[in-house]
């Protein structure tokens, strides 16, 4: 068995380039929200076209994320998380420059793949640059952190870049934060090294082919709904694809991903609820933004700074998990956060075009913000959680996998069921009307989170606590200095 990593020589550095770069990523998940208006305007594209420009992006992130973790193995993790990097940022400066619409939806796939290579080689960075323990824990806490707040916060930048300046903004801030990035990581960041043996090219492809087959029919029911050819027959070869990717890795020798990940209950569940919790919140924002601009008659700029409350309690919370996490057990701030947030979002679907936004939105958004920055650390923690070092890429890849595709089922869910509301009266209140049923669709997923970890992570986590109990406690008198 290796010995757990030494701190590395600059750890601060190091955190700070994982940080920021992890951040720039999930930053575009959300940014193009508050401006797909003037996105729309400028590129004269129709609504299919537009969303996919958000779509290209999810597909390709979602599908090649398994992919992008192994080639971090085998190839060594600073070299692939810089080569992402180049790649993303290539691609932000290529859709700033957009002079139509297929150009920008191509510019955001090429992204896509970026964020496929960066996402898991960060989190296995981080992992491999901290020791098991406290350092660790706050690291992955911040990290965790640092998922919540950027698709909040891109929201806010989004709408204040649309309005100020350009669509076009949100985009070419990447360059100049890629290029610093790309420079400062060879620096500060040691490379992990390589892990010897093959590519698992069967499990490559039949993952990505799945996953990307699988999202793909999930999107498509936006447009043609969930009885179309089309989307019957993605999402069918998506599931075989996957089924046969299973049979794959149960028996191959280097797998591309271990099902030995799998037989922790606490990672189990930390991947299932992750998948949950992100199905329930893309629908929130996609479906927020719409009611504070088209009913509550925001603009880009206000319906941005309407997401402020939620942006800076998630922020303050997020802030204090590395002590909470000291102090009792991951699995209780990961049960409050996710009861906080179904707590909010309930309330939130009952919004209705005579809604105020400090009680009819505000206040919700402070209980899903709290939520948030109390559940995204440990959700992210648990998913990476005793897998050894040599699984470490594929461990991060699937934490953020399940978070994509969980993100891009949520979506089409909470489309189909807003599809569903009768068209009467004025546009407003037809609109009002789907976000109310959109939200309490979410207030279901966010249930059925909350059971996962009740069922999955908590019992296992008390378990592993007990267990650990003794060690911790010799000497007494040493342990108590340490409380």
């Amino acid at each position: 068995m290796k010995p757990a990593p030494a701190t590395a020589p600059h750890p601060a550095a190091i955190l700070a380039i994982i940080l920021v770069s992890y951040f720039m990523i999930l930053l575009d998940n959300s940014v193009i929200f508050t401006a797909l208006p003037s996105l729309q305007a400028d590129l004269r594209l129709t609504t299919s076209e537009l969303s996919w420009v958000q779509d290209a992006y999810t597909l390709v992130f979602g599908g090649l994320l398994l992919l992008g973790a192994r080639a971090g193995d085998l190839l060594g993790r600073r070299r692939v998380f810089v080569f992402g990097l180049v790649v993303f940022s290539i691609a932000s400066l290529l859709i700033g420059v957009a002079p139509a619409g297929w150009w920008a939806i191509a510019g955001r796939a090429v992204q896509g793949i970026g964020a496929a290579i960066v996402a898991p080689a960060s989190l296995s960075l981080l992992t491999a640059s901290f020791p098991e323990g406290r350092e660790r824990t706050r690291a992955v806490a911040l990290y965790g952190a640092t998922a919540g707040i950027g698709a909040s916060l891109g929201l806010v930048i989004g709408g204040a870049l649309a309005h100020w300046i350009s669509w076009r903004a949100g985009f070419f801030v990447n360059v100049p934060i890629g290029a610093a990035m790309i420079a400062l990581a060879p620096r500060f960041i040691p490379e992990t090294g390589r892990a010897r043996g093959r590519f698992d090219v069967l499990g490559a492809l039949s993952a990505t082919l799945g996953v990307g087959a699988l999202v793909f029919g999930i999107i498509n029911t936006t447009d043609a709904g969930w009885t179309s050819p089309v989307t019957i027959t993605a999402v069918s070869a998506g599931v075989v694809l996957l089924v046969v990717f299973v049979l794959i890795e149960r028996r191959a020798a280097q797998p591309i991903m271990p099902l030995r990940l799998f037989a922790s209950r606490r990672r189990t569940g930390a991947y299932l609820a992750r998948f949950l919790y992100l199905g329930a919140m893309i629908g929130f924002f996609f479906f927020t933004t719409q009611f504070l601009q088209e009913v509550l008659g925001f603009d880009p700029l206000q319906a941005g700074i309407g997401f402020l409350p939620m942006t800076a309690v998630n922020f303050a919370v997020a802030m204090s998990i590395p002590r909470l996490v000291g102090r009792m057990p991951g699995s209780v701030p990961l049960l409050t956060g996710i009861l906080l947030t179904l707590t909010g979002m309930f309330w939130l679907s009952r919004a209705g075009v005579d809604s105020a936004y400090l009680t009819g939105v505000a206040l919700p958004m402070i209980l899903i913000g709290a939520g948030q920055g109390l559940a995204f650390a440990p959700l992210t923690s648990f998913g990476i959680t005793g897998a050894p070092a040599s699984d470490a890429g594929a461990a991060s890849g699937l934490v953020n996998t399940f978070h994509q595709v969980g993100t891009c089922l949520g979506l089409g869910i909470a489309v189909a069921a807003a599809a569903t509301v009768p068209t009467t009266g004025s546009a407003v209140a037809h609109l009002a009307a789907q976000v109310s049923v959109a939200l309490t669709t979410g207030s279901v997923l966010l249930f059925l989170a909350l059971a996962v970890t009740a069922t999955l992570i908590l019992p296992a986590d008390l378990a592993a606590r007990r267990t650990r109990a003794p060690r911790i406690a010799v000497p007494v008198p040493e342990a108590e200095r340490v409380r």
